[in-house]
């Protein structure tokens, strides 16, 4: 009720060529009566016979969008209708939203309460199970932009391989790769998304500039892929030597760093040279930052390899090393010139990387993007088995996020700082236990929760949205308590963060799901967060 199935469903209509067919509307055509009229005439179990009567008519049809009443869940009969014979999309609104949308609607006679509010949580409580059960994808609708919401059920649609039919735009096979740009005027750059980049020579020729080429590659990637990446680069034309480092996060150091500088002096490499990043976040944070340095800067290129570098760290030209105080303290802001992101190269990815990896897609859905959220939540089965058109999706909407994010704040300046959900505790957890103990990821998706916990001590998330963020992080396999550093640690950790300012601790916090805000907090609600999400010591 009040999700705006109506406009939604004639926009999505319009954008399918399909019929728009309203169920209440339906109902009020075939008996001559209106809503409100009926019930208080027949009462509400009369009407939902008639309703069930009608949606056993209308999903028997083709070629319709149908948007049935809110309670048409509630007959056993159109429920196993609705999910059997057509796709259905859940439209999911907060009470607080519903509340806003229906307050000076008089046709909803299940409303003509004294109290709405409690009336709404009652059919909410009563309703959700079955919304969940018929539902094949979930939109929330927290973002109020109808061609929005569309394009969303689009993509949806189009990642489920859904049997409804979908605009041609949306009908390009899995095998194309995606194209998108990050739009920083001339310093602007393509990311190519798709399988088989890496053997993919006229690819490589395009989106790798100059004849030279240093690929950096650490332990665990250069086995799997370096020689065949080589054997690409020769196939397009260029000369390439390898660096290969130590993997790991306890290696993103000024040590290993300058292993790359000796490499490119050793060979001789000029300015023309061509820096590539082949593996995670933590080769491509140092690429990068080698790239800046070298001979005060040469161009680079990244080629991530884990599902956290293709849907985060390869994007926005963040680069840096750890210090021993602090997570990525010292960097740079350098742009690529390309990312190529091969998506077969997550076939190879441990279940703890893929996880890590997960934690930032849930990021972008949680900060600006809450239909977003609601697929992962429904998808994520399909995200842990490695759907390829799943796993296409989620890299895809992540990047898009991200690009348009960084276009309007390079440099972090106001906005981009979003990006960093989760991140001021998840550093906190990365410091204190020592880098690589665990994952960038894993320590992100716990620092989501805490986040989440400390946005609804606040009371700009509603504990639904709060037990959801951390239901989803659960779910990626990701932790969802928090080591027990100490309170004066914590604290002292989290004071140490590019974010900060004036001595003051600045968190990226949600108000409501999917849009974030950058504020300081009271000590008392931290402490009450770290209270709750830390995990005691044993005795």
């Amino acid at each position: 009720m009040g999700s705006g199935k109506t406009t939604v469903g004639r926009a999505l209509a319009k954008r399918l060529n399909l019929r728009f067919v309203d169920s209440d509307a339906e109902i009020e055509s075939r008996t001559g009566a209106s809503i409100p009229l009926i019930f208080e005439i027949e009462g509400e179990a009369s009407f939902r016979q008639r309703e069930a009567d009608v949606i056993a008519d209308l999903t028997a049809r083709r070629g319709i969008v149908l948007a049935t009443g809110g309670g048409a869940v509630l007959d056993p009969r159109s429920r196993r209708h609705l999910r059997e014979r057509g796709t259905v999309v859940y439209l999911r609104a907060g009470v607080d939203a519903i509340l806003q949308r229906t307050s000076h609607d008089r046709n909803r006679p299940l409303l003509q309460t004294a109290d709405p509010r409690q009336r709404l949580e009652e059919m909410s409580k009563q309703r959700e199970p079955f919304y969940r059960e018929v539902a094949h994808m979930t939109v929330d609708t927290g973002r109020p932009n109808v061609q929005w919401l569309v394009q969303s059920i689009l993509s949806q649609l189009d990642s489920a391989g859904s049997a409804q039919p979908v605009p041609a735009s949306m009908n390009k096979s899995q095998q194309a790769p995606i194209s998108l740009t990050v739009d920083l005027g001339d310093r602007s750059y393509p990311i190519s998304i798709g399988p088989g980049l890496l053997d993919d020579a006229d690819s490589v020729r395009a989106m790798i500039p100059g004849s030279h080429v240093a690929i950096v590659t650490n332990t665990v990637v250069a086995p799997l892929y370096l020689e065949r990446f080589n054997a690409t680069l020769k196939a397009a034309g260029k000369t390439a030597h390898s660096i290969v480092l130590p993997d790991g996060e306890e290696e993103k150091t000024w040590q290993t760093l300058m292993r790359v500088f000796d490499a490119l002096l050793e060979q001789k490499s000029d300015r023309k040279v061509t820096l590539v990043a082949l593996g995670g976040g933590v080769i491509g944070d140092m690429t990068g930052f080698a790239a800046a340095s070298y001979m005060r800067g040469v161009p680079f290129v990244q080629v991530p390899t884990t599902l956290l570098a293709q849907v985060d760290s390869s994007v926005g030209g963040k680069t840096g090393i750890n210090h021993a105080l602090g997570k990525n303290m010292i960097g740079a802001f350098y742009q690529p010139q390309a990312v190529l992101a091969d998506t077969n190269t997550l076939n190879t990815l441990p279940a703890r990387e893929l996880s890590a990896g997960l934690a930032e897609v849930i990021k972008h859905g949680a900060i600006i993007d809450a239909a977003f959220f609601g697929w992962i939540e429904a998808n994520m089965p399909k995200l842990l088995d490695k759907d390829p058109a799943a796993l296409t999706w989620a890299i895809r909407r992540s990047c898009e996020i991200k690009a348009d994010i960084v276009r309007q704040d390079e440099r972090e300046g106001g906005l981009r700082a979003i990006l960093n959900f989760g991140h001021t505790f998840g550093h906190a957890i990365e410091s204190g236990l020592g880098y690589g103990e665990w994952l960038h990821g894993e320590a992100v998706g716990c620092g989501m929760v805490m986040a989440a916990d400390l946005s609804w001590r606040l009371g700009n998330l509603d504990e639904a949205e709060r037990d959801r963020i951390t239901a989803v992080v659960k779910a990626a396999g990701l932790p969802v308590v928090a080591p027990d550093l100490g309170a004066a640690r914590w604290i002292e950790l989290m004071q140490v963060d590019k974010k900060n300012e004036g001595g003051l601790i600045k968190f990226i916090l949600l108000k409501p799901l999917g849009r974030a805000v950058v504020t300081t907090v009271p000590a008392e609600a931290l402490r009450a967060t770290l209270e709750a999400c830390v995990r005691p010591r044993p005795e």
